[in-house]
């Protein structure tokens, strides 16, 4: 499919519709990166009702501005991850890994089940965390944290 001919639009609102020029319409998808995760903006994949999916955009620049401007409201949404500023407590007990951490939206709990499947790497310092309840959390560069945060996660990881 040709990404200009593809339009993407809340109808109702909340709800991502997608039409593909004059020929289909699919009343509800779901937008979701692809790999790799550090090359936001690419390989984003475009899913119907029933989760398969529809098409896959290699560069969401290659579609129309409004299209684009949708995609990027859908993903930031999907994608909301607090930033990590300071890790104030850590504890491992049984292969779950409980955390209490200073963030860009406060301070939060959380709880990672298995920190080999919920933690990885974009990068050398940069790391993303998913949560059991899906919740995201970035720490974008373990170098600049302070030593008492670095002391924590050296703990765990």
């Amino acid at each position: 499919m040709n990404p200009e001919t593809l339009t993407l639009f809340y109808e109702p609102p909340g709800t991502l519709r997608l039409t593909v020029g004059e020929e289909k319409s699919y009343p509800k998808v779901s937008l979701y990166q692809s790999a790799p995760l550090s090359k936001p903006g690419e390989y984003v994949s475009l899913l119907d009702s029933k989760s398969e999916e529809i098409v896959l955009v290699r560069r969401l620049s290659e579609l129309t501005s409004e299209s684009r401007a949708v995609a990027e409201q859908e993903l930031k949404r999907r994608y909301l991850t607090a930033k990590i500023q300071a890790i104030t407590k850590v504890k491992q007990e049984f292969g779950v890994t409980y955390w209490h951490v200073e963030t860009d939206r406060g301070p939060r709990d959380f709880v990672v089940q298995s920190l080999s499947e919920s933690c990885a790497y974009l990068s050398d310092s940069h790391l993303l965390i998913t949560d059991v309840d899906g919740c995201r959390f970035e720490i974008e560069n373990q170098n600049a944290l302070d030593e008492a945060s670095k002391k924590h996660l050296g703990q765990v990881l």
